[in-house]
């Protein structure tokens, strides 16, 4: 194959972990390829929107937490190198009963990694954030490091500053199949044949159907997420209103928000908020993106319980993506049977976003030294093999 079509590393997926994966290997001199069937960026996966909740406290896993660490290091970093600011500081309102594995998980982690928390009296809180409504059993927490970052701008600006870093990287190109050769990896797409030394595959909703053995392992689901129009936009723009979650006892997993955002975070503007729980499994291709009765019912039912009197209506809706692994945690390794060769993450189940300024580094890592040093066993992929 001519140098045009021979590569150190190829990356499946220019999203949220390909985008940082390609900066992180350019900025090293490496020669890349990033292949992405869509536009950078684009609203058919996981990342469109306008906005994603960074936080450390996290209750999904406590090891995640140093991740986390490593996650907004290289946000700051990147937001140096560049000019642009990517983090915004809000806080974050957590709620629940004491029980509720949310509220369980936040207390554990902030305490293990000794993260800022503060525990609201319920009058306290009410005071402090009068927009909402909670009952008198509900624990109250406040993250104040935590808040949000604007994906498609990130998705961007990494993608650029991989091509200024030399990264060539091609949109609306499908990678059809790849294979092994020797000791090199051959990558098939609709318009051209590649080559390459090390293979990354950060293909999102698609994992299943790039990842040899993993399609029964990616369970794509449907999410929808509204923008509204409230009473009284004021009370919910930037700095008087932060991000939320809130875990109710009568729907699994949590409702969450964020504050009323203009354009310039990016597509729609309005108050965004969406129930985060793997909802109807879905085919990448064959998405139904039309808002159902039961969607916009089911954030009605949070905004009238902890928001009342808030609604005006709707204003924009969008269906994202949720590649949901069996446990819920991500799968970040080398390709079990193929690990000279291949390195995967995917399986973020609705909860990945804030990472992807470490998880490039990471599959950076793993391509070319062979190893992180960050801790990721527990991620590893055998545990599903």
């Amino acid at each position: 194959m001519g140098s045009n079509t021979s590569f150190d590393v190829i990356v499946i997926g220019v999203g949220s972990m390909g985008s940082a994966t390609c900066y992180y290997l350019s900025k090293r001199g490496y020669k890349v390829l990033g292949l992405e069937q869509f536009d950078i960026s684009h609203e058919f996966g996981s990342h469109a929107g306008q906005s994603r909740i960074i936080r450390k406290a996290y209750f999904e896993h406590p090891a995640y937490v140093p991740l986390l660490e490593g996650a907004y290091k290289n946000w700051k970093t990147f937001e140096q190198e560049t000019g642009e600011q990517l983090y915004f500081k809000t806080g974050l309102l957590y709620a629940g009963t004491s029980s509720n594995e949310m509220i369980t998980g936040v207390k554990q982690s902030a305490t293990l990694y000794n993260i800022e928390l503060e525990l609201l009296k319920n009058a306290d809180a009410v005071k402090r954030f009068p927009q909402f409504l909670f009952p008198k059993s509900f624990e109250i927490l406040f993250e104040p490091e935590a808040g949000f970052l604007p994906p498609e701008k990130s998705i961007r600006l990494y993608a650029s500053q991989a091509k200024k870093n030399g990264a060539i990287i091609k949109t609306n190109e499908r990678v059809i199949e790849w294979k092994k050769d020797g000791t090199n990896i051959i990558v098939k797409t609709d318009k051209s044949s590649y080559q390459c030394n090390k293979l990354i595959i950060t293909a999102g909703a698609w994992a299943g159907k790039m990842i040899p053995h993993f399609s029964d392992k990616i369970k794509v689901t449907r999410q929808f997420v509204a923008w509204i129009k409230t009473n009284d936009d004021r009370r919910f723009t930037l700095n008087n209103f932060p991000c939320w979650m809130i875990g109710d006892d009568e729907q699994r997993g949590c409702y969450y928000g964020f504050p009323l955002l203009d354009t310039k975070f990016g597509e729609p503007a309005g108050l965004k908020l969406a129930h985060h729980f793997p909802k109807e499994v879905t085919d990448p291709y064959k998405v139904d993106r039309r808002a159902t009765e039961n969607d916009i019912q089911d954030l009605k039912y949070c905004l009238d319980k902890y928001l009342p009197g808030v609604f005006d209506s709707i204003l924009h809706t969008k269906i994202c993506l949720y590649a949901n692994s069996p446990d819920e945690n991500f799968i970040i390794d080398k390709l079990p049977g193929y690990e000279e060769n291949v390195s995967i993450a995917c399986g973020f189940s609705g909860h990945g976003f804030k990472f992807a300024s470490v998880i490039g580094e990471i599959l950076a890592d793993l391509a070319i030294e062979g190893k992180s040093n960050l801790p990721i066993e527990f991620l590893n992929a055998k545990r599903f093999v």
